[in-house]
């Protein structure tokens, strides 16, 4: 007697557990802070002491962040490289240009954060 394995109905099955984990992680932090108490103000020695917290956090951060940024610079010279030699390659023109618009995209978001964070606390 053969067994033959079926990927695709295998995977069929995965798909509403897979769903429904996906659920289940993202709705358990807003549940969290729903039940987190809201009228709580912090004192002026907890703002010290959080702040004493955030700046190394805020260390690692902006060093994270400035790496990142020559890296940034690196690959954008890099995709200006490949694309004028790309030549009449439309493929490698194109990929030249997906390169630049990610290391792009990034740039933005890791230079955003603090503002996107400071909007929403």
């Amino acid at each position: 007697m053969m067994l033959i394995k079926n990927t695709e109905v295998e995977t069929m099955n995965l798909k509403p557990i897979l769903v429904i984990m996906l659920l289940l992680i993202s709705i358990t932090p807003i549940a969290l802070a729903v039940s987190a108490p809201t009228n709580s103000a912090l004192s002026s020695s907890d703002r010290a002491k959080f702040d004493e917290i955030l700046e190394p956090v805020m260390m690692i951060y902006n060093f994270i962040k400035y790496i990142a940024s020559v890296i940034a610079v690196i690959f954008l010279a890099y995709s200006g490289i490949a694309y004028m030699t790309s030549g009449s390659d439309p493929k490698k023109r194109d990929q030249a240009k997906n390169i630049a618009g990610y290391v792009i995209i990034g740039l933005i978001i890791i230079w955003a954060a603090p503002l996107i964070v400071g909007l929403l606390v």
